[in-house]
């Protein structure tokens, strides 16, 4: 497609929004879009790769531009990182620019410092270097800089993988199964799933197949009462609700209102009778203390920095800051507290974050332990391989979107010791 006047304007008035970052990236494309309702889908699919590939490279581009205004960054990402041709560009720029360019075009990339071409910030990399190794630091930047695939669960309550693969295949539509969740589904090819027959009636959400890894550590039975903590839009309480074949009790529960409401819909669609939205205030919610020794199992989704997102929000890196890690840990112990309390004896309760930060992660896990003694950590591979899930990641589940191609994910499981 050739390159339009048009689409490099339209592109650099959704960076200037983007770059007040209120919100994410995703998001604030939405709101751009229905704000802008001439936009074409071509085009939009045009700014959308452009603004996400000025974000994900945003560090390198700052360098090598000596600047963060939206016009430069875009043309200096077509240029650097898409290849587009300068003769391209000359009808829509000036001399200056033109000349600019043409410099920045040749900047050889490997000649950048290694922590710029990693694209995390200075103060996340000074954090990561207290438990890893420059390279790998490096490795896992660049592993960011990938687009994120788009992953399917199967709603088993009502559709089978093998089903819902054979359906894609004749619609044309290129899929596999997910090399460790049982009921997950990678499309080969990124496209708009959600008008499609087998979304709008249940069969599938869309789901990383991380996300769907979470469900199986919890493990949760028919007829049993479980808690998902922090649920949010309610994509692992609807799995879980499936594996449970509708029976037994799951409380969502969620401080935001509007997280809850964008679950109904898909509540709605899945045929789940199991699944409550409940609104709490707090974690110490009367709603909450009302179960407090009557769940079997927790699932304790802990608001965190979100960090191992950044496939899929780059803008995460230039919003978040040391000092909300902090803020972040004392939120998650204080949850964790809280949901521990609601466990039967012999309960489980899995700890989760989207973060690959140990302080948000091991040091909540082992700041809980060293006070509550009466819990035991369970060894995560195990409890996997006893689902037939062959994924060895140690005690604890760490995912990386380098090694295992999902978000970057922790887990740990810990069990209630049952009354003697």
């Amino acid at each position: 497609m050739r390159l339009v006047l048009y689409q490099v304007e339209m592109a650099i008035a959704a960076l200037r929004v983007v770059q007040k970052l209120e919100g994410s990236t995703d998001g604030i494309l939405r709101i751009f879009f229905r704000d802008n309702r001439k936009i074409g889908a071509k085009d939009r699919i045009f700014i959308a790769d452009t603004i996400f590939g000025v974000l994900r490279h945003f560090f390198s581009l700052k360098y090598i531009t000596n600047a963060t205004t939206p016009r430069l960054l875009i043309l200096a990402y077509l240029v650097k990182f898409k290849g587009i041709n300068l003769r391209e560009l000359a009808p829509f720029i000036t001399e200056i620019e033109l000349k600019n360019l043409a410099g920045i075009k040749s900047v050889r990339l490997d000649s950048l410092p290694p922590f710029v071409r990693s694209e995390l910030p200075e103060w996340l990399i000074q954090k990561m270097q207290k438990k890893m190794s420059d390279a790998d630091i490096f490795s896992l930047g660049l592993s960011f800089q990938k687009p994120s695939t788009l992953d399917l669960r199967v709603n088993t309550l009502v559709a089978s993988r093998d089903d819902v693969l054979m359906r894609l295949h004749k619609d044309g539509i290129d899929a596999e199964k997910t090399p460790f969740s049982p009921i997950g589904i990678r499309l080969i090819k990124k496209l708009t799933i959600q008008n499609h027959e087998l979304f709008v009636t249940g069969k599938i959400e869309i789901q990383d197949e991380g996300s769907q890894l979470l469900g199986y550590l919890v493990q949760p039975k028919r007829g049993e009462i479980v808690v998902d903590f922090c649920t949010g839009s309610g994509g692992k309480a609807l799995m879980m609700g499936s594996l449970m074949s509708s029976k037994g009790r799951i409380y969502g529960f969620d401080v935001s209102e509007k997280r809850l409401n964008k679950l109904k819909p898909r509540l709605k669609r899945s045929g789940l009778s199991n699944l409550f939205p409940r609104w709490i205030s707090s974690e110490n919610d009367v709603r909450v203390k009302r179960l407090i020794g009557k769940v079997d199992r927790v699932l304790v989704d802990a608001p965190c920095s979100g960090l191992g997102t950044l496939r899929r929000n780059p803008g995460l890196k230039l919003c978040q800051a040391s000092k909300n890690i902090e803020e972040k840990k004392n939120c998650q112990e204080a949850i964790l507290t809280s949901s521990a309390r609601l466990l039967k004896p012999g309960g489980r309760l899995v700890y989760a974050t989207c973060s690959f930060l140990s302080e948000e992660n091991q040091e909540v896990i082992k700041n809980f332990l060293s006070v509550h003694t009466q819990f035991k950590l369970l060894n995560c591979a195990e409890l996997l391989l006893q689902q037939k899930i062959p994924l060895d990641t140690g005690k604890f589940l760490e995912l990386y979107p380098g090694k295992h191609n999902t978000d970057s994910f922790f887990a740990a499981v810990l069990m209630l010791a049952k009354n003697k």
